[in-house]
């Protein structure tokens, strides 16, 4: 047996590590750390007794002494019922297991008479000491549902109850912890940081949980390094100097934490902020160690330090009793020395998981309360309790201590509890600046006013690369996001800092921006409207156009007969006079917001009538060529051409071919409105769209028409001075081909609103050559020059022409 009263001398000294009662609970505590495991040739048990004894634990174990004592001396918890424990020093499996096996069963081996029923001594067990440890002795409670309530083992795999089904704990997970963690960095921007962790299945679960909890946020991981009893310190300072990382996590219990941080002492680390988690962050050995100001800042969290009424006597009067001499068997249930510490050291030890030892053993002694069906003074003592009872109740808690609302959730983890931040200021000790409220309402707070950076003064931006000034995105130049270049988004282009500031995100085709730019700004649509003064002016000239086809009709009706009317063409001068009027209707839809409509009769009424224009002047200029020169020397196509009334005919074909034309490019591919937004980044030019596909072919024939017409026209260059109907015509066409050669130009280089304006001016340009270069000639002479309008006048410049070609 691990645990026995030993009579000397008629005097009964009793272990501090168990206590006889009505229920058991065990306990598991690592009293003495197996810090410096020494490997052997063969297995060897360790002797714990050479191990040093750790303060902190040892007050951790004292304080579940006293809250057995103290739920014993209650009336109103468990009345008439008494708790006891058996408690192991867990430096060692090979120690402990025996005694484990001996707690889960009241016989291990019953050799002859009957079956034993395999009954727990214990109902309940309050530890372990560490994630690694608990994992490695929950399989033996889990299988007979032996609650197993742990004060330290924050291992994210113990939420998982289908593995771990009668775990319960009332330290907080490390979920919890690394939330914390995350909290600090992102309330103070920090995103360049290193990860140091206990190489264990604590510290590899944080890890592993900090890596996931970052992962969509700014966060980055720049070095990460497991601790363990070989680490090489100087390695890995060096390292994070050579990252430049100001920012270090230590993920690691107390015994890890400081001869890491002495470490850095030693080798001269400065200008770092280190943040503590609730293992080491209220240690009293470290704050006070010399040089650990020049280290930088230390900010971390713990456990609401709350002060259990009573402990305090209990230490000083348990530590009175403590017999040194012939000891050895009593103070621990393991092969150990009488370095007992003495009061002093107990209290003044860290206080870390204090408070969780207590609520383990309250929250046990409220379940078997309840299991008991105490109440009004008694409870049922018929009633068998086995620990899966206590389980069950276990679930079930809600009740209240110093002022704490106990409930665990599904998983067995607790659901209360937050944490305080603490700063380790100049005196030397854990201040609190703050708390984080761990379940809701969820609440985050820090009292910066209160940190003494070693800044002196500003927070540290402690960041691979600076934050880029606004209207900039980030630029990867690494494989960590936080380490990047910073360049500016081009026109046309933004970055939201908010949503993703590594991207210069296109506006829509209605906005604009310019270079540098956080948002976008709506464009400005322009077009040219009816009341623009330029419009006005150019629909006037289109209407005076009309006006004077309209007169000219008329002078040419009155003097219908006479030799200019004639040789200006005769009938076909209404046609050409009236399709320049039709030509004209194209003007008025250049102005005004473009529709559909407006862009087809853009076009259409031009392209189509003065397509008949120029078929005329080519049937004309042929006509003159004709006249002069092939009726002298090819007499019969001469007289064909009279007789078959090949001018109609080419002017039919010209028209039907072009009609046809436009019929079909504009079924298929009708002219539409269109936003034109390459010209002007802060603007939309509505325009009109045309298929150059669909309208080559009605382009095609006016170019074709054209240059007929230019040829012919100046084949009849050397006719008689005074009869210059081929001259005008030529003319005209180089006005025209001018005029197009100058909008084209002017198209290349603008394209604003004005162009809209420009190309119905040259329409109107192109309409107005012909009319007053060879048309305005001809009634100038059949109103001032009625004289040169006469039969004998043309006879004469007929005769002298013919006379001149002969010689």
């Amino acid at each position: 047996m691990f645990f026995s009263f030993l009579y000397k001398e008629h005097v009964i000294y009793t272990s501090e590590f168990q206590l006889e009662g009505d229920y058991l609970l065990g306990g598991l505590f690592n009293v003495h750390h197996d810090s410096d495991p020494v490997y052997h040739d063969r297995p060897e048990a360790i002797d714990c007794s050479s191990k040093p004894l750790v303060n902190s634990s040892y007050r951790r174990f004292q304080l579940m002494r006293f809250s057995v004592e103290e739920i014993n001396n209650s009336t109103n918890l468990l009345p008439n019922v008494s708790l006891g424990y058996e408690i192991f020093d867990y430096c060692s499996d090979t120690r402990t297991f025996p005694g484990i096996f001996n707690l889960i069963s009241d016989n291990l081996i019953q050799p002859g008479g009957e079956p034993h029923k395999n009954r727990s001594k214990i109902i309940a067990v309050v530890g372990a000491s560490t994630s690694t440890q608990s994992l490695t002795v929950a399989p033996l409670f889990m299988m007979n549902l032996i609650p197993m309530v742990s004060y330290a083992a924050a291992s994210s795999v113990f939420s998982r109850i289908q593995n771990f089904p009668s775990f319960l704990r009332t330290v907080p997970p490390n979920q919890d912890t690394i939330e914390v963690i995350v909290n600090i960095l992102q309330h103070y921007n920090w995103r360049w940081v290193a990860f140091l962790y206990i190489d264990d299945d604590f510290g590899r679960d944080g890890l592993e949980l900090f890596i996931k909890r970052i992962k969509d946020t700014e966060i980055c991981l720049a070095y990460t390094k497991g601790l363990d009893q070989y680490t090489d310190y100087s390695q890995i300072f060096k390292q994070i100097e050579a990252q430049r990382i100001g920012i270090i996590i230590v993920f690691a219990p107390e015994w890890a934490a400081e001869p890491l941080l002495v470490s850095a002492i030693r080798l001269n680390v400065t200008n770092k902020v280190w943040i503590a988690v609730n293992t080491w962050s209220l240690n009293k050995k470290l704050p006070k160690e010399k040089g650990i100001k020049n280290i930088g800042t230390v900010i971390g969290f713990s456990e609401s330090e709350v002060t259990i009424p009573g402990f305090s006597d209990f230490i000083y009067s348990s530590r009175s009793l403590t017999h040194c001499e012939n000891a050895e068997p009593f103070f621990c249930n393991q092969a150990c020395n009488c370095s007992s510490p003495n009061a002093e050291d107990v209290l003044a030890a860290e206080p870390t998981f204090n408070l969780y030892v207590y609520t383990a053993v309250y929250a046990i002694a409220h379940a078997l309360h309840n299991a008991l069906q105490c109440g009004s003074g008694r409870c049922n003592r018929n009633i068998t309790v086995y620990p899966h009872m206590v389980l069950a109740e276990l679930k079930k808690s809600n009740f209240t201590i110093l002022n704490q609302s106990i409930r665990f959730d599904e998983n067995g983890d607790p659901n209360y509890g937050s944490f305080s931040i603490v700063f380790w200021n100049q005196s030397g000790d854990a201040e609190v600046i703050g708390f984080n409220q761990l379940h809701p309402p969820f609440h985050f707070f820090i009292n910066d006013s209160k940190i003494q950076w070693y800044t002196e003064g500003e927070v540290p931006t402690l960041q691979c690369s600076p934050e880029c000034r606004t209207g900039y995105a980030k630029k990867y130049n690494g494989i960590y996001k936080c380490c990047f270049d910073c360049e500016m988004c081009p026109i046309g282009t933004y970055v939201n800092s908010t949503e993703d500031p590594y991207k210069c995100i296109n506006c829509k085709e209605t906005e604009w921006s310019a270079a540098g730019s956080t948002s976008c700004n709506l464009r400005v649509v322009e077009y040219i409207p009816f009341t623009d003064s330029g419009a006005i002016l150019i629909m006037v000239g289109a209407s005076a156009l009309v006006g004077l086809t309209l007169a000219m009709s008329v002078l040419f009706a009155i003097n219908y007969n006479t030799p200019v009317v004639r040789s200006a063409g005769g009938p076909m001068c209404f046609l050409i006079l009236g399709c320049l009027s039709l030509c004209s209707l194209s003007i008025f839809f250049y102005f005004g917001k473009p529709t559909i409509s407006f862009c087809i009769l853009r076009f259409l009424p031009f392209l189509l009538f003065y397509t008949v224009c120029l078929a005329c002047f080519v049937v004309r200029s042929f006509q003159i060529v004709c006249i002069f020169k092939m009726a002298a020397k090819f007499p019969k196509l001469h007289s064909w051409w009279i007789k078959y009334h090949g001018q109609w005919l080419v002017i039919t074909v010209a028209f039907v071919t072009q009609a046809l034309s436009l019929l079909i490019g504009y079924t298929y591919f009708p002219p539409k409105p269109y936003d034109d937004i390459s010209w002007y980044p802060d603007k939309i030019i509505l325009g009109c769209d045309i298929n150059l596909k669909a309208s080559s072919g009605s382009v095609g024939l006016l170019l074709c028409l054209c240059s007929l017409c230019f040829i012919f026209s100046y084949m009849g260059k050397d006719l008689p001075k005074n009869y210059n109907e081929a001259k005008a015509i030529t003319f005209c066409l180089l006005l025209l081909i001018l005029t197009w050669i100058m909008f084209a130009t002017v198209y290349i280089l603008y394209r604003g609103k004005y162009i809209q304006t420009l190309n119905a001016l040259a329409v109107l340009s192109s309409l107005y050559s012909f009319l007053l270069w060879y048309f305005f000639p001809k009634c100038f002479i059949m109103i001032f020059r009625s004289y040169k309008n006469t039969q004998e006048y043309f006879q004469g410049l007929i005769q002298n022409y013919t006379k001149t070609i002969s010689q």
